[in-house]
């Protein structure tokens, strides 16, 4: 049984049933191999559970480099990086990410893998930014606060989107290109 194997088993167990009530023999289970097996690969719940975070976000993060690598310019690199940010069809990738929120509050693993994830999405936005403050493309004073305060917003748009359906998707992206705009000194329709 390969490591890879059982990290997919987990995303998918906790895709179902979330991490807090996901346990390891839920995993096993679903492989038809022993608990011993998993722990022998990982240690604790808590690696798995991490590891598995990293392995569910992974395949969003190999697609946002492969969207930024083909932007015609920074403008098009955000467009393609808030787009990819946004909740789209089930949104597994964002329920995943929410619940490792929770989770992130109780175990110090759960929170640095978030935490390391999570900074490399604002990390190239940030640089998308500089890039298009050097051409001429943005007056964005300060690039790296924006794509914090952006990420933030997604973040929590998402929430309402996912969590508490209060909002639609297409609500969240007018408004997510309009505070955009406005971080970037641009026209919303340059964004669009």
């Amino acid at each position: 049984m390969r490591r890879e194997e059982i990290l997919a088993a987990a995303e998918a167990e906790v895709t179902k049933r979330g991490f807090a009530r996901t346990r390891v023999a839920d995993v096993a289970d679903a492989l038809g191999v022993s608990t011993a097996l998993v722990f022998y690969h990982f240690g604790t719940k808590e690696k798995l559970f991490a590891d598995a975070l990293e392995h569910a976000v992974q395949r969003d993060l190999e697609r946002l480099d492969a969207a930024v690598a083909k932007a015609s310019d920074p403008v098009d690199g955000v467009r393609r990086i808030l787009a990819l940010y946004s909740p789209q069809g089930n949104a597994h990738g964002w329920t995943v990410w929410v619940d490792a929120w929770a989770e992130s509050l109780r175990e110090p693993e759960m929170r640095e893998m978030s935490r390391r994830l999570d900074v490399r999405w604002k990390d190239v936005l940030a640089d998308q930014i500089v890039r298009g403050n050097a051409e001429g493309l943005f007056e964005c004073a300060d690039p790296e606060g924006a794509a914090w305060r952006l990420s933030a917003l997604l973040d929590g748009l998402a929430v309402q989107v996912m969590v508490h359906r209060s909002i639609t998707k297409k609500q969240l992206a007018l408004w997510v290109r309009a505070a955009a705009a406005h971080e970037l000194g641009v026209e919303v329709s340059v964004l669009s």
